[in-house]
């Protein structure tokens, strides 16, 4: 496609603070969907990452002169503070609406801050929402416990002070969807079963990517391992919290004599919980807060295994790039693994309390016939299912274009 016939396309995202999964995913595919579009990218709140990418690729940014915050207070969140402020600080941006009445359409990536931009929008634009998943804060508990499980305050008080905050997102979602041309995709099967029980709406499916270039087959660039101990280790990653199951994870590893890799950090509290109980456990723990992809693809592939026991993970970006790395994958058997991964081809899938099957797990991810053959299946579901950056752009390109 030249220059001149790439259609203009707005993108747009709430919050890249976090670069979590969902804000690399975007900013992954950001280059491949600037070769098919025209992209402008939109956002309250940039990272590094998504600065540099957007200059090196010639993609304009737009954002507000000072970046929004979410404010974690608890009384502001009942209040659904976050929703006005998120708000204004979109109508704030220069030349956001005059990006929006000069885009075929708005590709839009659920998160913090996202979705009301919505209020911004004008009639006769085409939006096309990526719902990674329901705001998680809003239609569970998960969010509201501390790393062990036990609740932060009274679950019953909490979800109904978080009342208000559930109508103000069902409204938006609502008013989405009576405009006369939206989309949705959840990111897997399961992400789009969420979007029909939260909301009633049908989603269809628009997977992440991986890139292989990033996550490599071959280790002749690797790093030095950053893995600072001696012995085995398995990788987990994620910020430490209940939802990501990083507790059940140390306490799996008891008696194995398998330390963790744990990428992502978290907040105090959690570190010193986590730390605390790993030494109970008698599980080596190093924890990492982030790492470079080429740092954390070393310590991926001097792993035994990649392991999570997460809770209803809408997708996880961890089992493709286990895969891509060649690494095993443990994953517990829930939520959107199972859209990549087969249990016993190209990994596992285990059931959350049953440790004995996770140690007999652990025992095949040592064994090298197993090692390659779970590789080569797991290298061959990102070939089945079409996981690449150019892959992903080319489904939005073909949603907005045959729409």
């Amino acid at each position: 496609m030249s220059e001149q016939d790439r259609p203009p396309l707005l993108v747009a995202k709430g919050a890249f603070k976090a670069m979590g999964g969902a804000e690399m995913d975007l900013i992954r595919v950001l280059p491949a969907m600037n070769r098919v579009f025209d992209v402008t990218m939109a956002t309250i709140q940039p990272s590094e990452e998504l600065v540099m990418t957007c200059s090196e690729n010639g993609i304009r940014l737009i954002r507000p002169e000072s970046n929004w915050e979410l404010n974690p207070d608890p009384v502001s969140v009942i209040l659904d503070l976050g929703r006005r402020t998120s708000s204004r600080a979109w109508a704030s941006c220069p030349g956001l609406r005059e990006a929006m009445e000069s885009s075929i359409a708005m590709h839009l990536v659920s998160g913090d801050g996202s979705l009301p931009i919505l209020d911004h929008v004008p009639e006769g634009l085409m939006i096309h929402l990526h719902l990674l998943e329901p705001h998680r804060g809003l239609y569970e508990d998960t969010l509201h416990l501390r790393l062990d499980g036990s609740p932060r305050r009274s679950l019953t008080l909490t979800r109904a002070a978080l009342s208000r905050a559930r109508r103000r997102d069902q409204s938006l979602i609502l008013n989405l969807m009576s405009r006369g041309e939206s989309l949705v995709s959840g990111n897997s099967s399961f992400s789009a079963k969420r979007a029909k029980e939260v909301y009633g709406i049908e989603a269809g499916v628009l997977w992440p990517c991986v890139d292989t270039e990033e996550f490599p087959s071959d280790p002749s660039s690797d790093p030095e391992n950053p893995y600072p101990e001696e012995g085995e280790y398995v990788v987990s990653i994620g910020r430490a919290s209940y939802a990501k199951g990083t507790w059940e994870t140390v306490s799996m590893l008891s008696g194995t004599g398998i330390g963790l890799a744990h990428v992502g950090g978290g907040d105090d509290e959690s570190i010193e919980m986590i730390k605390s109980h790993a030494s109970t456990s008698g599980v080596e723990i190093w924890i990492a807060p982030r790492l470079e992809s080429s740092d954390l693809v070393s310590l991926m592939r001097g792993a035994r295994a990649v392991v999570s026991m997460a809770h209803n993970e809408s997708f996880g970006l961890t089992p493709i790039e286990s895969f891509a790395v060649g690494t095993p994958a443990l994953f517990v058997d829930e939520g959107g693994f199972r859209d990549t991964i087969i249990d016993g081809v190209n990994g596992r899938l285990l059931p959350r309390e049953d440790l004995q099957s996770w140690h007999k797990a652990l025992i095949e991810a040592s064994e090298e016939k197993t090692r390659r053959r779970w590789a080569e299946a797991g290298r061959q579901r990102i070939s089945e299912l079409d996981l690449s950056p150019q892959a992903h752009a080319r489904r939005i390109y073909e949603l907005l274009t045959d729409s």
